[in-house]
């Protein structure tokens, strides 16, 4: 971009995200009224000790990126007869200190999740909360609903319990260095050394983790691993975009949260509550998916089937692993986007395509996900034995709500991203990469090129092409303000 220096690249990318929130109807700022409300909270939620179990002695950690101050959940697991283990999800109580209907609920009900730009983060709530009194952090005491869990050693569930607890994190650790001490690639992370007994159960934890990880793949949840871009930058500058990848510590959350999901779900089942569900749906492009696994020398059959395209995605990832993290990303397009549903007590869902699941509500993320703040509330009505506190009516309209804005949300995200990826892209024009089609549609055709992992428009030579098919192409322009970036077909 013309006339711009060093160090400013961050700038712009945060005017460009504001007005993307914008534009989008999402609000960048708290409100006076939310912030006023949020003055007159001095200090972490209360309640009567004999109304709530003392967990505060166990070894609790929370797992998340090294940068993470919005801790949602801790984790501790213990070993029990016959190779089975009791694990434990604490969930963080966000409704105690966030009310129905309150001013810091009705910014969190407008945008309904914190939305994560590659220039600045807007949280869905304010900081003095979701780092600090409502977080789970290090050394200090919190309530919380905990999602109890006894899995058998095949990874499945025996029984399950949900109630609220005072707990207390022991030690805050980070995925990258937790999964290079799991594969005995990395020393152990001081701060578990320091926790009697955290080492044994975070190896417990890993251990349940992939035996449940095994079990949902034999039931047919999809083995996909997307290269997920980081911008890199250097004192304002944009430097690069950095691929990271899933590890074993991601797993260990992963698996456990997608288990309380369910959980959650099935507990509101059985006291008669309505639940907000996550659903994917059958995909509606299983005819391409089916002709992807073909040109990969696999048939599928031509109705769609987890179990048998996992045995696809199975087979195209030990054949080709530098590879698959594109085919999975040509999958997962093809699957199409989850939505929230409301389902009624003895209701039947359509389940979750992609975990091979069919109960599956949000809850374990209240902090920046508004559908877990509704469903801590309806979890906490059950537990206490109250009424729901939304009508039938209320919540269907909250399901399209959610769904609705956190589409919006992750068109800002992606705006910046291509912004910020046009920014990086805008000095190489004229150059060639190698890419595949992630999108192939009436309004267009998208192609991701592999290094770095940027996407974009295919202006030219998009004739026959389809998701999943591998092109060289060349850059033709890129306009950061609007995050355009136009590539046209070589060869």
């Amino acid at each position: 971009m013309m006339g711009i220096n060093d160090g400013q690249h961050l700038s712009l990318l945060r005017k460009i995200a504001r007005r993307a929130m914008i534009e989008r109807g999402l609000l960048p700022d708290f409100s006076p009224r939310a912030l006023a409300e949020l003055e007159n909270i001095h200090g972490p939620a209360t309640k009567a000790e004999e109304a709530v179990r003392d967990l505060r002695h166990l070894p609790w950690c929370s797992i998340d990126n090294d940068d993470s101050r919005d801790l949602d959940q801790l984790t501790v697991a213990e070993a029990m007869p016959g190779d089975s283990a009791k694990v434990l999800v604490a969930v963080a109580d966000v409704d105690a200190l966030v009310k129905k209907d309150s001013a810091l609920d009705e910014h969190a009900h407008q945008n309904t999740t914190s939305v994560y730009t590659a220039a600045e983060t807007f949280p869905m709530l304010p900081a003095k909360l979701s780092t600090d009194l409502t977080s789970l952090n290090y050394e200090s005491e919190r309530f919380a609903v905990v999602v109890e869990m006894i899995v058998a050693k095949d990874g499945s569930l025996q029984k399950s319990d949900v109630y609220v607890a005072l707990v207390r994190n022991q030690a805050k650790l980070a995925y990258n260095s937790v999964a290079a001490w799991l594969d005995n690639a990395g020393p152990m992370p001081s701060e578990i050394g320091s926790v009697p007994g955290l080492a044994e159960t975070l190896r417990l934890q890993d251990r349940v983790a992939q035996q449940m990880k095994t079990l949902r793949h034999e039931h047919g949840a999809l083995t996909l691993e997307t290269i997920e871009a980081r911008l890199v930058f250097d004192d304002g500058e944009l430097k690069d975009f950095e691929a990271e990848k899933k590890n074993r510590a991601k797993d260990i959350i992963e698996d456990f949260m997608i288990a309380a999901n369910g959980v959650t779900a099935r507990f509101l089942a059985s006291k008669s509550l309505p639940s907000l569900r996550r659903i994917v749906r059958t995909p509606k492009r299983w005819d391409r998916i089916v002709e992807l696994a073909s040109e990969h020398g696999f048939t599928l059959p031509s109705e769609p089937d987890p179990k048998a395209l996992e045995q696809f995605l199975i087979q195209a990832r030990a054949s080709d692993p530098l590879r698959f993290p594109d085919l999975s990303l040509s999958v997962i397009k093809l699957l199409g986007a989850g939505e929230y549903v409301v389902e009624q007590p003895g209701g039947t869902s359509d389940g979750h395509f992609g975990l091979a699941v069919a109960d599956y509500t949000h809850s374990t993320a209240p902090n920046r996900r508004y559908p877990d703040i509704i469903t801590q509330r309806l979890l906490k009505a059950a537990i206490e034995g109250h009424s729901p506190p939304y009508g039938n009516d209320e919540l269907a309209a909250l399901a399209t709500h959610c769904t609705e804005k956190e589409n919006a949300a992750k068109k800002v995200e992606r705006q910046v991203r291509k912004s910020a990826a046009a920014l990086l892209l805008e000095p190489r024009i004229g150059e060639q990469f190698d890419g595949v089609i992630t999108g192939a549609a009436e309004k267009g055709t998208w192609v991701r090129i592999f290094n770095p992992p940027i996407e974009g428009r295919l202006t030219s030579g998009f004739e026959k092409m389809d998701v999943g098919h591998r092109l060289r192409v060349q850059l033709v322009s890129a306009d950061v303000q609007r995050g355009f970036i136009d590539f046209r077909k070589v060869g």
